[in-house]
């Protein structure tokens, strides 16, 4: 049974690194305690993957397991291979795919976390999590050999959603983005997950985690909305 906490981001409002993902952690993994994570680092682009391993490790070192980057093996799938956790974590999401495409990390993961293998993964590790990246918010600063993703959320996903326009902005607003998405590709649908939220999965049941409701896109004008603290099946 597939066992996945897609959090929007690792910030919520005036919270520092992960603090507002530590509980949802915490219970999500809690028969994991002195268990192993391989964590997955490539989207941190100004950052080196030693800093970026370093930073969730003293972020999530109240989860007292042990975070290993997969960098640390020159295979890096051998540390999916021997990990009772896989975690992803945010940046650019072009680069995450590109490198986990390059690492042989794809069939690796999927057939992890479809074997029961829990998966948590936040921002552009949510996204990769979906169908495909192309409702990521990123800018496509490199090129990854496809956009297909893990496909574990059967899906597309958009994190950090925020509705409306700011002031003074010109461009598109995020529905208007996804609206585009969806006049080009109309069987789809888009979770858009705001700050501060996370879709915990457990098999075909999702639950919504935080204090907002998640909206739902797909090819009706209208978005649907999804209450906070409510489930559904996949």
């Amino acid at each position: 049974m597939k066992k996945m906490l897609l959090m929007s981001g690792s910030k919520y409002q005036n919270t520092d690194y992960l603090v507002h993902c530590l509980p949802w952690l915490k219970d999500f993994l809690a028969a994991y305690k002195g268990k192993r994570i391989a964590f997955v680092p490539y989207a941190g682009v100004r950052q080196t993957y030693d800093q970026y391993e370093e930073k969730v490790q003293k972020a999530l070192a109240e989860l007292d397991m042990e975070i290993v980057a997969v960098h640390r093996d020159a295979k890096h799938s051998n540390i999916i291979e021997s990990a009772d956790v896989i975690g992803i974590g945010g940046g650019n999401t072009y680069c995450l795919l590109k490198q986990m495409y390059e690492n042989n990390l794809m069939d690796a993961i999927r057939e992890k976390v479809l074997a029961g293998i829990p998966y948590f993964g936040w921002s552009a590790g949510a996204n990769v999590a979906g169908a495909s990246i192309m409702t990521t918010n990123d800018m496509p600063i490199t090129y990854p050999p496809s956009f297909d993703a893990l496909n574990l959320f059967p899906h597309q996903i958009n994190p950090h959603f925020i509705s409306g326009k700011m002031q003074g902005h010109n461009g598109e607003s995020r529905e208007e983005r996804l609206e585009e998405f969806l006049r080009v590709n109309p069987t789809s649908q888009v979770y858009a997950l705001p700050e501060g939220t996370a879709l915990k999965v457990e098999g075909n049941k999702v639950s919504l985690l935080g204090e907002s409701d998640v909206l739902l896109f797909n090819s009706v004008a209208q978005p649907s909305i999804i209450a906070k603290g409510s489930s559904f099946t996949l």
